[in-house]
């Protein structure tokens, strides 16, 4: 299951394993840069409550994101925020009321909380599903419904390497999972996340 990414514009859908969501995404790609439309949807699960959010992202050409406009909806609350990433490498974040610049400790990547999309930003930056590598990064990390951002310490590790898939390892603080990821770098499946329809 391999996708070829071109200029033209293609969409990847993963559905969730053991919660009910739907992500949906048209991406963009040449070469290292990357634009992406989506929406995440999750169903009222155990507790936690349904929402529904829509995101724009981008990269630049080295890979390195450089922005994303996302909003969360839920039956009580509707949020957005803009996070984008200057050449000079300070981050801006706008909740609507002026951006707060901040360096979130030389981060170039950005991490949605359930959003499958956003783990192959590193890994098509770093190669990691061509050549094999382990790197630690600083990760700007915006939670979902809330919107809340932070700094995340994630590694990345080649697993394996294949013709049509390859292996790559995600850890961050708390959790692990080792990733299939097409030829593009693209998730195919996260275990216990996600799985590409």
């Amino acid at each position: 299951m391999t996708t070829t990414i071109t200029r033209k514009g293609t969409i990847l859908t993963w559905q969730g394993v053991g919660a009910p969501r739907l992500e949906s995404v048209r991406l963009l790609v040449a070469d290292n840069r990357l634009k992406a439309s989506g929406r995440l949807i999750a169903a009222a699960d155990g507790g936690d409550e349904a929402f529904s959010t829509s995101f724009e992202a981008a990269t630049d050409a080295s890979g390195a994101f450089s922005r994303l406009l996302i909003r969360a909806t839920t039956a009580e609350d509707e949020c957005q925020i803009s996070v984008s990433r200057t050449r000079d490498g300070v981050w801006l974040v706008d909740r609507g009321q002026g951006a707060e610049r901040s360096a979130f400790d030389g981060a170039l990547e950005v991490d949605v909380a359930g959003a499958v999309l956003f783990n192959a930003l590193p890994i098509r930056r770093l190669n990691l599903h061509r050549e094999a590598g382990e790197h630690e990064l600083s990760v700007v990390y915006v939670s979902l419904p809330d919107l809340k951002v932070r700094v995340s310490r994630q590694t990345y590790t080649t697993v394996s390497i294949g013709e049509q898939s390859s292996v790559v390892n995600y850890r961050d603080e708390t959790f692990s999972a080792d990733m299939t990821v097409d030829s593009s770098g693209f998730v195919l499946e996260y275990p216990g996340l996600a799985r590409r329809v």
